[in-house]
């Protein structure tokens, strides 16, 4: 079962998109607001096989747990100044958050990836600066503060948790 939300309202609709073709386009109707939208089911052996030469190299993701204004994410995280915030039109984050959470700010905080020889790499996470503030395993970071992340560690931005995970794949649980 998939479940998207409705554009208008934010009304979550669930579907089983396995009874459907991929690359076909679906026209939904909101129960809550009436409004009408379409969706394309994506077609995943072309996005499989698009893979451009130019894709940078992901050494992690932030996952972002589902909660009330959102669903489960995978941010990937890629080698230099990852900028995590809030996805809205014109903004600056480069890992941004699909939610409608109002507490993160559109650039909530940082991480920082530096590779290693070895093909690992090191996570630094920062504070944006964010008005909500920025915590690591419940530990307020201060607008000075630059703090080393591991694999499984905890990361809150505003009412949105996330967990950094290390390496190229997602573990999707």
């Amino acid at each position: 079962m998939k479940r998207i939300r409705c554009p208008k309202c934010d009304e979550a609709i669930q579907f089983d998109e396995t009874q459907y073709e991929p690359g076909c386009v679906l026209v939904f109707g909101c129960p809550a607001c009436s409004k009408k939208f379409r969706l394309r089911i994506p077609d995943k052996t072309t996005a499989a096989n698009r893979e451009d030469a130019d894709t940078p190299a992901v050494y992690g993701h932030l996952v972002v747990l589902e909660n009330a204004f959102h669903f489960k994410q995978y941010i990937p995280l890629v080698a230099g100044e990852n900028v995590v915030g809030r996805l809205v039109k014109g903004t600056k984050a480069n890992a941004p958050i699909k939610t409608v959470d109002p507490s993160i700010d559109t650039t909530h905080c940082v991480i920082q990836v530096k590779p290693r020889p070895d093909g690992s790499a090191r996570f630094i996470l920062r504070d944006g600066p964010s008005n909500t503030g920025t915590f690591l395993q419940n530990e307020i970071l201060a607008d000075r503060d630059r703090v080393e992340v591991h694999d499984g560690d905890i990361i809150t931005l505003g009412a949105t948790t996330a967990i950094l995970r290390e390496g190229p794949e997602a573990d999707e649980e």
